[in-house]
C-alpha cells in the first residue's frame, strides 16, 4: 500500500471518528447524482480548494411521470483568495417537491492550513436562510377530511448556520460537513408532513488512480445520516479519458442505479450529465431522473497544465477541483 493510501486510510478514521461526536442539528439537503461537482453546496470548507474562481448552474428533475416529483436548481460561486488560504462561496438552491417549494441561500467562508507539503485541511463555516412556501391547495386529496388538505398554507424564513472539514491532497479529499447547527421545523419531502430537529451531517470522499498518462480512474463515496432516516450512501466510479471525456457510473443503496457523462469543452467549461433508473419499487412508475450541470472556471487559460507531468505550466500543485481530479 502506498504512502498516500495510507494518508487517506487514517485521514479518512479521523473525520469518521469527528462525525460520530458532532452533535448538531441539520436539514435534508437535496440530492445530486454528480455530488462530486457540487461539494461547495454541502461543504463551506471546501471553496477555497478550488484553484481558480468558478461559477456552477445545476438542474435536476427526479422520479419524472410523477405528478408533483422533485426538482432542483443550483446556482453556485466558488472563489479561492490569492493568499492560497481563504475562500468565499455563495449557493442559491430552489428545491420544489409537490405543494412546497423551498429556496436556500448561503454565504459561506473557508481557511486552510498546511498540514504537509502536499497535505491540506481547510475548515468552512455558512450563514444563511431558507424559505419555506407550502401551498396545499397545489394537492389533491381523496379524502377532504384528511390533515393535509385541512392545514393552513405555510410561508417561513429559517436561518441556517452551517461548517465543515475539508482534507486533500493532489489525488485524493475527503470532507464532513454539517449543513445547519440550528434547530428548524422543516417540510420531509418524504413523508409529505413537517417535521422537527433533524440531524445530518455528510461524508464525501474521492481518489484519482492513474491508469495510464492518458486515463484515469476516479471512485468517490458520499454518504448522508439524517436523524430518523436510514443512511445514504453513494457510490461512484467515473474514468477519465485526455483530461476531456468522463464516463463512468454509480449506484445508490437500495435507490438508484446512474450512468454519468462529463465533457470539458475548453479548459474553462465543463458539462455533465447523469440519469438515475429506480431500483426500488418506485421504479415501476417513474422514468427515472435526469441532471445536468454546466461549469464556468475562470482564469485557467492562462494556467494550463502539462499533462504529461500532471503539474501546471507555473509549476504550482494542483488544487482539487481539476479536469483531472474530478
Amino acid at each position: 500500500m502506498g504512502r498516500r493510501q495510507v494518508i487517506f486510510i487514517k485521514s479518512f478514521t479521523v473525520l469518521l471518528l469527528f462525525g460520530t461526536i458532532a452533535q448538531c442539528l441539520g436539514q435534508n439537503e437535496p440530492q445530486y447524482t454528480q455530488y462530486m461537482y457540487n461539494i461547495g453546496s454541502f461543504n463551506p470548507a471546501y471553496v477555497g480548494s478550488v484553484e481558480t474562481p468558478e461559477l456552477a448552474g445545476l438542474y435536476r428533475a427526479q422520479w419524472v411521470d410523477v405528478p408533483g416529483a422533485p426538482t432542483t436548481l443550483r446556482f453556485g460561486v466558488n472563489i479561492p483568495f490569492n493568499n492560497e488560504k481563504m475562500g468565499l462561496g455563495l449557493n442559491v438552491i430552489n428545491d420544489a417537491l409537490g405543494p412546497s417549494d423551498q429556496t436556500f441561500f448561503t454565504v459561506s467562508y473557508s481557511y486552510q492550513i498546511e498540514l504537509s507539503d502536499v497535505t491540506k485541511l481547510s475548515f468552512g463555516l455558512s450563514g444563511g436562510g431558507s424559505l419555506l412556501n407550502l401551498d396545499f391547495s397545489e394537492g389533491t386529496v381523496d379524502n377532504p377530511l384528511d390533515p393535509i388538505a385541512t392545514g393552513e398554507n405555510l410561508n417561513n424564513f429559517y436561518p441556517t448556520v452551517g461548517a465543515g472539514l475539508f482534507m486533500y491532497e493532489e489525488d485524493w479529499y475527503l470532507g464532513l460537513s454539517v449543513p445547519n447547527v440550528l434547530t428548524n421545523a422543516l417540510y420531509n419531502d418524504e413523508v409529505a408532513t413537517v417535521v422537527e430537529d433533524n440531524l445530518q451531517f455528510t461524508f464525501i470522499g474521492g481518489y484519482v488512480f492513474d491508469i495510464s498518462d492518458r486515463t484515469k480512474f476516479k471512485p468517490a463515496f458520499l454518504a448522508n445520516y439524517l436523524e430518523g432516516a436510514p443512511v445514504t450512501v453513494n457510490l461512484s466510479a467515473n474514468f477519465l479519458f485526455l483530461d476531456a471525456f468522463t464516463v463512468g457510473a454509480s449506484y445508490r443503496f437500495d435507490n438508484a442505479v446512474s450512468g454519468l457523462a462529463g465533457f470539458q469543452v475548453t479548459n474553462g467549461i465543463f458539462i455533465g450529465y447523469s440519469y438515475d433508473y429506480n431500483t426500488n419499487s418506485l421504479g415501476e412508475f417513474s422514468g427515472g431522473s435526469h441532471e445536468a450541470i454546466l461549469k464556468f472556471y475562470f482564469g485557467r487559460e492562462g494556467n494550463q497544465r502539462d499533462r504529461t507531468k500532471g503539474k501546471s505550466i507555473k509549476g504550482k500543485p494542483k488544487q482539487i477541483d481539476s479536469p483531472r481530479f474530478f
